[in-house]
Parts: C-alpha cells; structure tokens; sequence
C-alpha cells in the first residue's frame, strides 16, 4: 500500500525494525558460554577394539555433516532475523493530484429506495438502481478529488473513507443493498458524521452531497440542528431530492395517479443547503439527475498543497519462506541420525 517516505527518490530495500538484526552475533555468544570443560577420564586400553573403533570414512562424513548442520541453522537463523526485520522496497515517488475538494457523498439506502418510479434505458427500476447508475459516473469523472461514501437509513456509516481510489468507491457503492442500515431515514445523524470525518480537512474543501427520497424519521441529531453544526464547521451541503411526483398505478377501482414523493421533505433539504451555502435540487427521473451532477461537476477546483507518495512493497515473506526451507531441511538431515554441532 502507498505510504509516504523521506529515502530519496531512487528505489531502495529498507527494513522497518532493522535493530532487530543486532540478534544475529546471539548464537556465538551461547555457543561461547555453553563450551564444555575438558574432563580426563580413565580408560581401559584396548588396542584392538580402539582400532577397530577407528572408522576414517565414518568419521569424515560426520565432520561434514557437521557443518553442513551448522551452516543450515545459521542461514536458519539469519533470515527469520531478516523476516522479522520486515524488509520492503520503496519504489519511486508517485506525485498526486495538487488541485480538488473533499467530497462525501451520502447514499439513502432505506426501504423507501425499493420504490419503483424511475426510467432506466426503457425499463423500470428502483430509485437505488438509477442513483447507483448515475452516481457511480460521476465518481469516475472526479478526478482529483478525494471520494468518500455513506450510507445511510436508521443508522448513518462511513462506507469509504476519503480516498483518491475512484475505482473502488464505485464498487462499494454499486454493492449497497436496500434495508442493511435499517428502514428509517437517519439524514441528522448522516450530516454529523460527514462533519467527523470533514473537520480536520482545509475549510475550503468540504463539501457533502446528500441524496435522500424521504424526510428525517430516525437518529438522534435533528436535521437543523446538524445543519447549523455543519455551517460552523464549514461544511458545504447539496442536497438532493430523488423520486418521481406522479405515478400510475392499477388498482382495485382501476387506474389511480399517485404522488410517490409524498414523504420527501424538501422544506428540511431546502434549509440544510441554505444554512451552509450549498443547493437543493429536486431529480424526478434519472435524467434530472445527471443534469444535477453536471452541474454539480463544475465546481471550480481549489488549489491544495503538492503531495508524494513512494509505494511500498513488503518482502518479508522471502526470507521467512528461505527461513522454512531450511528448517524442513535440518529435520531431514538429522533424521539419518543426531548430529552434534
């Protein structure tokens, strides 16, 4: 993953906790402490069993042997030293976008959504469908801003963090499903969790675009008063008002014409963009709203300071594999019988 680094420009192999390979002089110093004193024995001289005991080619192999076990926990203990030192290699800087805003996008997910109301390339889809479809356009066309989502319904969650990954937003949300933040309809407590994640961003780059069908009937914060908490924090809302306001319908007396927009409260979404110095806009199909975000697409962008990023790549897992390989080879080895090193 991306971080930031100070190494240079060009690439390098780095270790993140390289005091850790101050451990490789240990196995020395056991070996040097646990050297065992020389201790004279008296003995039967038996010349002919001695000679007989004398086997050059027995005792050649198991000198080699000896340090061929030797050298293999070495190497052993070496890399797992060099794993645990996690190496990694910092790649070149990458430069990223110097001109953009902070933009959160916050999604209703209620139950209301599942109503069927708009237009999609001829067919009849649920309002979701036709805000994921012209939404997720407009993520891809944003860039260099830095995206965020939030879903919301009874309860309000940051779905996606602020992230210049345009890609994976649009993903997240095209995988948002009606009913798993609830029923109701949380838009206060929506507001107060862009504020959370919008306050420590430059006062000129906040801005939250809240799309809802219905009015606030669930949280613990009212609209207004999130509203007002916004304005203070400098958080610019659009709010945005999705659902057709005629339908037709047949019933048991026949051929009705409903309002299925009868629960959106454009009075609360009118105020909460007028208390930040943001805009209401009402989208009856799915073509008011691509009308919505093209023009909500010509914000003028706002200069920010240049950032560089260098990617990182882990690499502990080679030596921690080099490491297993050869700790599977010294079981091996000793299996054709104990080795003293």
């Amino acid at each position: 993953m991306p971080q930031d680094t100070s190494t240079g420009d060009s690439p390098v192999l780095d270790f993140v906790w390289p005091w850790v390979l101050a451990a490789a002089p240990l196995p020395i110093f056991y070996r040097l402490l646990r050297a065992p004193k020389s201790v004279v024995i008296p003995a039967l001289r038996a010349p002919r069993l001695a000679g007989a005991a004398d086997d050059s080619n027995y005792n050649s192999a198991r000198t080699w042997r000896q340090w061929l076990l030797f050298a293999m926990l070495l190497g052993c203990w070496i890399t797992a030293l060099i794993a645990l030192a996690r190496p990694v290699w910092v790649g070149e800087p990458i430069a990223l976008p110097t001109s953009g805003r902070d933009i959160l996008i916050a999604v209703d997910i209620s139950g209301s959504m599942e109503r069927e109301d708009m237009e999609l390339e001829g067919r009849r889809v649920n309002r979701l469908v036709a805000v994921k479809s012209v939404v997720g356009d407009f993520v891809v066309q944003r860039n260099g801003d830095r995206l965020g989502l939030i879903l919301f319904g009874e309860r309000a969650y940051l779905q996606t963090p602020l992230t210049f990954d345009r890609k994976t937003m649009q993903i997240l949300l095209n995988e948002a499903q009606i009913g798993f933040a609830g029923q109701g309809t949380a838009i206060g407590d929506t507001i107060g969790v862009a504020i959370k994640r919008l306050q420590d961003r430059p006062e000129n780059h906040r801005v939250l675009i809240l799309l809802t069908d219905g009015a606030n009937n669930s949280g613990t914060l009212a609209p207004r008063k999130a509203a007002e908490l916004a304005a203070r924090a400098k958080v610019k809302i659009y709010t945005v008002g999705i659902g057709a306001e005629s339908q037709e319908e047949w019933g048991l007396f026949g051929r009705q014409i409903s309002n299925p927009s009868a629960d959106l409260d454009e009075e609360t979404l009118v105020e909460i963009a007028r208390l930040t110095k943001g805009n209401y806009f009402r989208a009856r199909n799915p073509d008011e709203l691509r009308a919505i975000y093209a023009r909500l697409n010509e914000l003028e962008p706002i200069e920010q300071s240049a950032e560089t990023i260098r990617p990182v790549e882990a690499l502990y897992y080679w030596p921690l594999s080099a490491a297993f390989i050869l700790a599977l080879s010294i079981v091996a080895l000793n299996r054709r019988g104990p080795i003293n090193v």
